[in-house]
């Protein structure tokens, strides 16, 4: 049986950092679309990588912020968008790191984008009005449903 599309939408306050709703939004994803542990965990993975870093790095004040987050599930995909107000930033940019050298050889960060982009089918990042937009899209196969 096929249904529409499944949307979830919820806000992250970039001064306490508490991705609990944002947790609880995938969890009613999960049930609301049966989806395979491991999608929803790439999916978590995702999110924290990307929220954790607009809050680290995207402001410049000690103001609070929202970042708007909002996911969605047909049949064949999950959908994920993230908006905030923080600086220009386009996370997907910036080089791949390079996983031939070693540990001690490597800059630090860009890993975690890394991930991003291998448990991600579609990357997307725009700016607008002093916004932020990321849209990623996770192709799911008969199996990454339950």
């Amino acid at each position: 049986m096929q249904i529409g599309m499944v949307t979830f939408q919820t806000t992250v306050d970039s001064k306490s950092g508490d991705l609990e709703g944002v947790r609880g939004m995938v969890s009613a994803l999960e049930r609301a679309r049966s989806l395979t542990p491991e999608v929803v965990f790439d999916i978590n993975v995702v999110l924290d990588e990307l929220i954790s870093n607009i809050i680290k790095y995207g402001y410049s004040d000690d103001a609070a912020h929202e970042i708007c987050v909002k996911l969605s599930a047909t049949d064949t995909a999950v959908e994920i968008g993230i908006e905030d107000d923080g600086k220009a930033f386009d996370p997907f940019a910036s080089p791949e790191p390079d996983l031939s050298l070693s540990l001690a050889e490597r800059p630090v960060g860009g890993l975690g984008l890394h991930f991003v982009r291998k448990l991600m089918d579609d990357i997307k990042y725009k700016r607008e009005n002093n916004r932020n937009y990321m849209f990623l899209k996770k192709n799911l196969t008969p199996q990454a449903q339950g």
